[in-house]
């Protein structure tokens, strides 16, 4: 998200000018505010039929690896931590509320 709308339209134009896997980027401004409306409802239980023509979000929830690699939670909240600061399986990072839930 963006502060300024000035600052989204030159990023749009910068990304405009690049290039991804030999292929021209082609961005463009959203006039949606809310993302919850505009994901397709239909997709979410499975039942549109629309496919590519659905002019609504298609949305796939991001893998466990791949919110591992981001270093996001399966709450969708970034842990924060420095790098190389936490052994793997280290579990000091978590709430004794959450601790107990989980174990």
């Amino acid at each position: 998200m963006f502060k300024k709308e000035e600052d989204a339209a030159k990023c749009v134009e910068e990304l405009n000018n690049r290039w991804y896997n030999g292929r021209p980027i082609y961005a463009e401004l959203s006039p949606v505010t809310d993302f919850r409306e505009a994901c397709c409802r239909q997709h979410e239980t499975s039942e549109c039929t629309r496919g590519g023509y659905c002019n609504f979000l298609h949305v796939r929830a991001a893998s466990r690896e791949v919110r591992h690699r981001l270093g996001v939670d399966t709450f969708g909240k970034g842990r924060h931590i420095a790098a190389g600061s936490r052994r793997r399986g280290h579990r000091s990072d978590r709430s004794p509320q959450r601790r107990r839930r989980r174990d």
